[in-house]
């Protein structure tokens, strides 16, 4: 192998400058086209040159904002993702403390008895030594970077993390939102289904009575009666979806949402203006924490192929300590009873049973696996923010077509009601009417919800309002500088 061919000279060079034996890290080439489709499922997107908001920004309803910070602090996924990003920062402080030595203070005092039959003189005599020591044990001089690549590896999977963390909670804050946005359509469903069973009741009553009075047909009446009773149903069906919104709300927060925080009705959560510009950028994927994530991962991957190869390389091992020891504690930290230990190991691989190749051709395997997955992420952001951009770009004209819809069976059903009580139609003309108007009404709520949903879908798609900021934390920061000094990281806030 090439890595096996290095000349003397290399190595020193290697040492000298604290290298690992990592490939150069080149971020792959994106597998999407360099901007999102275009068409006339788009043409509605508005330009927009602004950098995508903070959430508290970008939703401007005061009541949804409330649920939303009620529900970063309750969620309990996110707790976890909290927790998985305190749990990697560990593992990587643990990494990390393998680049230094470590020290350790130890006081031994010992006692012996030698018997009669084993002294020479023939009296058993008993003797104390005491012995204060501090030392170090095993510290790996790390001349081919093994330990840095390691290090290098467990910090890029705790930004990983940590990014999955940001995803998570970006996530959370557009499904509450869209949790939020169903239980005031459903308050909508229910409303206008009530108002259809009362509407149905009134005319019901007029029917029986004219029947009564010998104007109308017993089929008039069970027709009539078998509107009542579909509205009734319907209303029972949206009473049921109206408390599982109210459930998934909850579910969501983490907590009881008060019903004074519920939108009375299909409330706009945000009147931020276009956030997403026509002919936009695919490189914008890159503000996603997902994408981040997966690159991080990549990272990783390719840190540990650094400590896989400098497993061929000979690993130089440092134990020493000083102290003192004495026979008599109270000589213990007097004249000429000092003493110290020095004890440097080398270990050559020579025969390993082919483990170090297989241990190498893993890790280039699994580097070659988290670039699959890194470019499986963009395609799947891709497709995911094409998909909503044309939601986006089509749900303003499809209201406006259901709006007219609307307007027009609701002229239908007038008609018709009217011809039917002048004697003109039947009343199954007035039923077919009805229905058609109902149906219309309720499919505009439901495309009123998605239009409102999709905002907030794109919102989260483009990066949910992330900030990339080129720095880390100081206490990382710090240990790039002493290891390696090259690494940039992402971090969102």
């Amino acid at each position: 192998m090439n890595f096996l061919k290095l000349t003397p000279l290399v190595i020193s060079v290697l040492i000298a400058t604290g290298c690992t034996m990592a490939p150069v890290y080149e971020r792959p080439e994106s597998p999407v086209a360099p901007t999102f489709p275009q068409g006339a499922a788009y043409e509605d997107l508005a330009f927009s040159t602004a950098p995508l908001p903070t959430w508290d920004t970008f939703f401007t309803n005061a009541k949804l904002r409330e649920v939303i910070n009620t529900a970063l602090t309750n969620n309990r996924d996110l707790r976890i993702a909290i927790l998985n990003v305190e749990k990697a920062r560990a593992a990587y402080g643990i990494q990390r403390a393998s680049l230094m030595p470590n020290a350790g203070a130890d006081f031994s005092p010992t006692g012996s008895h030698t018997p009669d039959t084993m002294a020479p003189t023939g009296h058993g005599y008993t003797s104390h030594t005491y012995q204060a020591t501090l030392a170090s044990t095993s510290w790996e001089i790390d001349l081919f970077g093994r330990v840095r690549s390691l290090t290098e590896a467990a910090l890029q999977n705790y930004l990983a993390t940590e990014e999955a963390q940001y995803g998570t909670q970006n996530s959370l804050i557009a499904e509450v939102a869209n949790a939020w946005i169903n239980v005031g359509a459903q308050k909508e469903l229910l409303r206008l289904q009530e108002i259809t069973l009362k509407s149905q009741q009134n005319s019901f009553k007029l029917i029986s009575d004219s029947y009564r009075l010998g104007a109308r047909s017993l089929l008039d009446v069970e027709q009539a009666r078998t509107t009542v009773e579909t509205a009734r149903a319907a209303v029972v069906q949206y009473q049921r979806s109206l408390a599982q919104a109210r459930n998934n709300l909850e579910l969501l927060v983490g907590t009881k949402v008060p019903e004074s925080l519920e939108p009375e009705k299909l409330e706009d959560p945000s009147t931020y203006g276009a956030i997403a510009p026509k002919g936009l950028s695919s490189e914008v994927l890159l503000n996603r924490p997902d994408i981040r994530a997966a690159e991080n991962s990549l990272k990783a991957a390719n840190a540990n192929i650094g400590a896989a190869r400098a497993n061929f390389f000979p690993r130089i091992t440092l134990t020493a300590g000083v102290g003192t020891g004495s026979q008599h504690l109270n000589d213990l930290f007097s004249g000429g009873s000092g003493l110290w230990s020095f004890a440097p190991g080398i270990t050559l691989p020579i025969f390993t049973g082919g483990a170090n190749i297989s241990q190498l051709r893993q890790a280039e395997a699994e580097q070659k696996a988290k670039v699959a997955q890194y470019e499986k992420t963009i395609q799947s952001a891709f497709a995911e923010v094409a998909n909503t951009l044309a939601a986006e770009g089509t749900m303003t004209r499809q209201c406006s077509a259901l709006r007219a819809l609307v307007d027009a069976t609701q002229r239908a059903y007038n008609l018709s009601y009217n011809r039917y009580k002048n004697g003109l139609d039947g009343f199954l003309t007035v039923l077919e009417s009805q229905r058609q108007m109902v149906a219309a009404q309720t499919n505009y709520i439901v495309a009123e919800q998605n239009r409102l949903s999709s905002n907030v879908t794109l919102y989260k798609v483009l990066g949910g309002g992330s900030i990339k900021l080129a720095s880390v934390e100081p206490a990382v920061s710090q240990t790039l500088a002493s290891t390696q000094g090259t690494v940039v990281t992402e971090k969102v806030e």
